[in-house]
């Protein structure tokens, strides 16, 4: 279950913010080694100021943190444009009100989560790129840009997006890290839902009214 959650309001929902912070560092400090700040176990960046929306995935019967991603739109800075330009063509750029920039999208590994989908892709990951298609149809988006790594790359294309990538992949950190669009697909998302069995909506009760108002 995902919860949305704007960056003004992350002070309602402390437990998840934490949890999400230390899961960052965990995954692009310690295990991808990205030049990213850490202070006391977090991993925040400027980017956290400026009230994007958080798309968090908790244990629907406890609440337990599960996973998390945020959402900016390109309009204003974003990772692509003002961290990573280096992926992009000379002169390239990627900025509109209906293109939003995914990001730093992490998962733990914790007891009652659901078994992987067929195509051996975690369940987290699955509901969190799921979560992203229902917010961009309802946002009225024509795509999302993100820039993710290789093992990110092959989760995506095993749960059938097909980025389409943009600029020049390059080596970051232990990685190489690609910069890519998505374009909302209906069909793709039922397919992905009902393959994990997640019935008409990935977003908790609410979330959409809470989010959208």
């Amino acid at each position: 279950m995902l919860k949305l959650i704007e960056g003004a309001r992350a002070s309602c929902f402390p437990r998840e913010m934490d949890e999400m912070f230390r899961n960052r560092a965990e995954v692009f400090f310690e295990r991808l080694g990205w030049d990213v700040i850490v202070k006391d176990g977090y991993e925040r960046d400027r980017f956290d100021d400026l009230n994007p929306l958080y798309l968090v995935s908790v244990d629907p019967i406890t609440g337990r943190y599960w996973g998390s991603l945020r959402l900016l739109p390109t309009t204003g800075p974003n990772m692509l444009r003002d961290v990573f330009p280096q992926l992009l063509e000379d002169g390239e750029r990627v900025e509109s009100a209906t293109i939003w920039e995914s990001s730093r999208i992490c998962a733990v590994a914790a007891e009652g989560q659901p078994k992987q989908s067929r195509n051996g892709v975690n369940y987290v990951m699955s509901e969190l790129i799921a979560g992203i298609g229902e917010v961009a149809l309802i946002a009225g988006l024509t795509q999302i840009v993100s820039v993710f790594d290789a093992r990110i790359f092959r989760v995506l294309r095993a749960v059938g997006c097909e980025p389409a990538i943009i600029g020049r992949p390059r080596r970051i950190g232990a990685t190489m890290a690609y910069a890519a669009l998505f374009e909302p697909d209906v069909v793709r998302l039922q397919s992905l839902r009902e393959d994990l069995q997640m019935g008409p909506t990935v977003l908790a009760p609410g979330a959409r009214e809470f989010a959208f108002a």
